[in-house]
């Protein structure tokens, strides 16, 4: 008897814990900026688990409710974690522990903070969020990111820079690891081959910048972080093609040369020699492409953790487009019309903290960038060497966060264009730029609510003198959460036409300098707000802005007065740029998550008569307003995400050649949609494909051709009267000559595209 009441109790006490088996899931998350925490240790009593790639986790509980879950990840707070509801996925957010900040930035005031701490807005871009729609290089990646805009300049080479604002390439300032890199000759170039395996995250920065950056920042930085070789994944292996044949090999490997020494290896190869011609104008729609790209950093351990580190980046690049029929025999004669440019490109970067009590420390970068270029019959042989030093002093003084530095660029450029050559001798003139500077930054902690940052910068141009450039900014914290940024700033540009405008070297048109080019200036005032919004089912992060900016001797190609000629000068009058931008960044347990982002522009060019008043139009190849998208859910078990991304952009003023040319002055609203699937598998393999414009839109399918005249390259067959004007004949009635420069987006429809990406962690 007593047995049988023994095991009738222990199969009632048995049935009663099993009864009380609680299933526990959710998801972990950096508090100050949503991203999913992989690793972090999820306990409950003796029940242990650690969370996945996207911050997931599943735990049992045999107790009684509420469950105490006790979370904990190297880097931030642990924390303790009272569930009384487990029927619904939970959502956890950590906070970064003391002296570790999670969402650092440093392109807004050249100091590591916190991104809600930082009075200069900064937006900050993932790998994560690039590849929600995987592109072979960074210049393709930008699409994703709102009021940013790559531009094609030519429908042939394919060359490009980036908008920020409506603002042309030359506006924006390229940098790596926060130093200058990217020079002018290069802009057009040389954002293709930076491995993305090697970028730890992109800091974009609207407006001017040239208190803390000089020349070039004068309408916004884009700053590409790299990642530490210490802390970096031991493999990263992307590999890629599409359906029009282009191969791209993006791969990384961590190694340690020497106990205190830690480095990253990367390689970016990309290929792409398959001809198409879909329009039917005998012109390849996309330009041929042969790029090979290394990136070797090293990181050196020290004491007091002073940084110290090194990185070298070599590109090669051989592209070219134009008659179908093209081979390297044709390069340069009159036969054939193609553009073909040779470049290659050598880089190097660092910084040393000097071993002294004082934080001060010394950074710089230099590169030599050579370009041998063919179009048509118009030859551009180019070199240019940018060498940059930084030295900047780090001090807290109370209330007051300094930042001092002095600064010198020297830049050397020689080509074989009239702008360095001497015509009396005809001899080469080489530009030899010496451009020394001081800066100075002020950061003043006025209350726990309120930061006020002065700054301003002096350079000193050979050519054009003293200039100084002032900013201020203002940060008022209403909550945690809250936060509103005022703005206010000026910049200035000095200006080389040959290595900014693809358009001067097309050969298709003569470049006209009016008088002596003043550098333009800008001034600028910029009103933000960030809000995030977090709760047990969703989070959203919201940041808005509204912007505008003056500019004085704006520097403007006229393509209108005479079909042959491109005329430069300072523009008479001002120009505007103003508008409104948002963003929403959303996710929810349900694992949807996604952003949505609206800009609306006006970029006005307002011009004084000789004869009194003031014309007003609308600047070319800049539209009214656009907006971009990306949507990504995770399937239940987490192996399958599928992403849907993409743009529409307002109609813009494109460059007509004559009144007779019957192609539209302007370009209609377009949109380019993709959607991929990706399949997890473990070992840190994925497995991606998907299909890029899915609407199959180019801009071939609503203007009766692209390039003026393809069929006569070097208008052999144009007539032109005593004025130097093209006469309408029965083979030219539209009076036109060859021009490729009609071009507001990429000529390349629908195709599929299949990829594999491996990432082996390790110490």
């Amino acid at each position: 008897m007593k047995k049988w009441f023994y095991t009738i109790a222990g199969c009632l006490l048995f049935s009663g814990v099993v009864a009380q088996q609680t299933m526990i899931t959710g998801v972990v998350r950096d508090k100050n900026n949503s991203e999913a925490l992989a690793g972090v240790t999820v306990q409950a009593a003796t029940q242990k688990t650690v969370t996945d790639r996207e911050g997931r986790f599943r735990i049992t509980w045999n107790g009684a409710e509420p469950v105490s879950l006790i979370v904990s990840i190297v880097g931030y707070k642990a924390d303790t974690i009272s569930v009384t509801e487990h029927s619904k996925p939970i959502v956890i957010l950590m906070e970064s522990a003391a002296g570790i900040m999670s969402d650092v930035v440093i392109t807004g005031t050249m100091k590591a903070v916190h991104k809600l701490s930082s009075p200069v807005p900064v937006e900050v871009y993932t790998p994560a969020f690039f590849r929600r729609n995987p592109t072979p290089s960074i210049f393709d990646a930008l699409q994703q990111v709102n009021g940013v805009r790559p531009q094609l300049n030519c429908n042939i080479c394919n060359t490009g820079d980036i908008h920020i604002n409506g603002l042309e390439g030359p506006y924006t300032m390229i940098l790596i690891d926060g130093m200058p890199i990217v020079s002018s000759l290069s802009s057009v170039y040389g954002l293709a081959g930076i491995p993305n395996s090697l970028v730890e995250r992109i800091e974009v920065v609207k407006g001017p910048a040239s208190s803390l950056y000089g020349s070039e920042a004068i309408g916004g930085l884009i700053n590409v972080i790299t990642k530490n070789p210490a802390k970096a994944p031991l493999v990263s292996v992307d590999v890629s093609s599409t359906t029009w044949n282009e191969h791209n090999i993006d791969a990384a490997i961590k190694f340690q040369p020497s106990k205190k020494v830690s480095a990253l290896l990367g390689v970016n190869y990309f290929n792409f020699t398959s001809r198409h011609d879909k329009n039917d104008d005998n012109f390849t729609d996309v330009t041929l492409q042969n790029r090979i790209s290394l990136f070797n950093k090293y990181s050196f351990q020290r004491k007091d953790n002073r940084s110290a580190n090194i990185a070298v980046r070599y590109v090669y690049e051989d592209r070219w487009g134009g008659d179908m029929r093209w081979t390297k025999a044709f390069r340069g004669g009159d036969s054939l019309y193609a553009e073909s440019i040779y470049t290659s490109r050598l880089e190097t970067i660092g910084n040393y903290q000097l071993p002294m009590k004082e934080k001060l420390l010394f950074s710089w970068s230099f590169n030599s960038h050579i370009q041998r270029s063919v179009y048509g019959t118009t030859r551009y042989n180019a070199s240019q060497q940018v060498g940059f030093g930084q030295l900047t002093w780090d001090k807290t003084i109370g209330a007051h966060d300094l930042l001092a530095g002095v600064v010198f660029r020297y830049t050397h450029y020689d080509d074989n264009t009239p702008a360095t050559n001497d015509s009396t001798n005809n001899k080469s003139k080489p530009e030899r730029t010496p451009l020394p500077g001081f800066l100075l930054q002020d950061e003043i902690t006025l209350q726990s609510k309120h930061k006020l940052l002065l700054g301003a910068r002096w350079d000193h141009h050979p050519v054009h003198g003293h200039i100084f450039t002032p900013r201020v900014a203002w940060k008022y914290s209403l909550t945690p959460n809250d936060v509103i940024r005022l703005n206010a700033g000026t910049g200035f540009r000095v200006v080389n036409l040959f290595t900014e405008d693809h358009a001067a070297l097309t050969g298709a048109r003569t470049v006209v300098i009016n008088g002596t080019l003043k550098p333009e200036r800008s001034y600028n005032v910029n009103l933000n707000y960030v809000k995030k919004i977090y709760s047990a089912a969703f989070w959203v992060n919201i940041d808005a802005s509204i912007w505008y900016t003056h500019f004085t001797n704006r520097i403007l190609p006229d393509y209108t007065s005479n079909p042959n000629e491109i005329r430069y000068s300072n523009l008479t009058g001002y120009s505007i740029s103003q508008g409104a931008s948002a963003n929403v960044e959303f996710g929810f347990t349900s694992s949807l998550k996604g952003h949505i982002g609206a800009t609306r522009q006006d970029v006005t060019i307002v011009e004084k008569k000789s004869t009194g008043g003031k014309t007003r139009k609308q600047q070319l190849l800049t539209e009214k307003w656009s907006g971009n998208w990306s949507l990504s859910y995770t399937l239940p078990k987490g192996k399958w995400v599928i992403d849907y991304t993409g743009n529409i952009y307002g109609s813009m003023l494109l460059p007509l050649l004559s009144d007779l040319d019957p192609r539209s002055e302007k370009s209609p609203i377009w949109s380019i949609q993709n959607i991929q699937l990706t399949k997890k598998i473990n070992g840190g393999i994925e497995i991606y494909g998907g299909i890029k414009n899915l609407l199959n839109w180019t801009p071939a399918k609503n203007a009766p051709f692209l390039i003026a005249r393809a069929n006569d390259p070097f208008d052999k067959q144009v007539a032109y009267d005593n004025n130097g004007q093209v006469l309408q004949t029965p083979d030219n009635p539209y009076r036109l000559t060859f021009d490729p420069n009609y071009v507001y987006a990429a000529n390349q429809g629908m195709r599929g595209f299949l990829g594999v990406r491996w990432t082996m962690s390790g110490r």
